[in-house]
């Protein structure tokens, strides 16, 4: 297989995962209403989250950022071209990143949803970070995606208590 179709395949796998959030949530709004279908889907998300945590990121908690970022950047998928990471602060007191890309809002983006619906997306998809920090010993936040936004998510990593 060439790297050009393994490429392909990685991103389609991505876009195949923004649907399948999307059509849970989508069936999950029509039982239980909007509120409750993204309190349910977050929390099984952010679940995931902290077993990527827990596993991958825990061994640099609680202070050492130099060695999560690189842990962290160094998993981004396709060399980074994916969601095209930028750091914006990288001290002992903070870690920040901002995403230029994503895969999943794209995918998104170009099923035809309305921005409203992205944005609650980029929601529920940010909770596998929530998760991931938290379960690793950091603290954490993110500021999502809204509509007329650039780019993605932007991440804020701070040492764990």
């Amino acid at each position: 297989m060439s790297e050009q179709q393994l490429r392909k395949q990685l991103y389609d796998s991505f876009k195949n995962r923004a649907m399948i959030y999307y059509l849970i949530f989508d069936e999950l709004r029509e039982e239980l209403g909007e509120d409750r279908a993204e309190e349910i889907l977050s929390r099984a998300i952010y679940r995931r989250g902290e077993q990527k945590g827990r596993d991958k990121y825990a061994q640099f908690a609680p202070r050492d950022l130099p060695g999560l970022k690189a842990a962290f950047l160094g998993g981004v998928a396709d060399e980074g071209r994916m969601f095209r990471p930028e750091v914006l602060r990288d001290d002992a007191q903070g870690l920040d990143i901002k995403f230029h890309a994503c895969p999943l809002r794209e995918a998104w983006e170009e099923s035809g949803l309305p921005e409203e619906d992205i944005a609650t997306l980029c929601r529920i998809a940010s909770q596998i970070d929530e998760g991931t920090f938290a379960a690793a010993g950091f603290n954490f936040s993110a500021d999502t995606w809204q509509p007329g936004g650039e780019g993605c998510c932007h991440l804020h990593i701070r040492p764990g208590n």
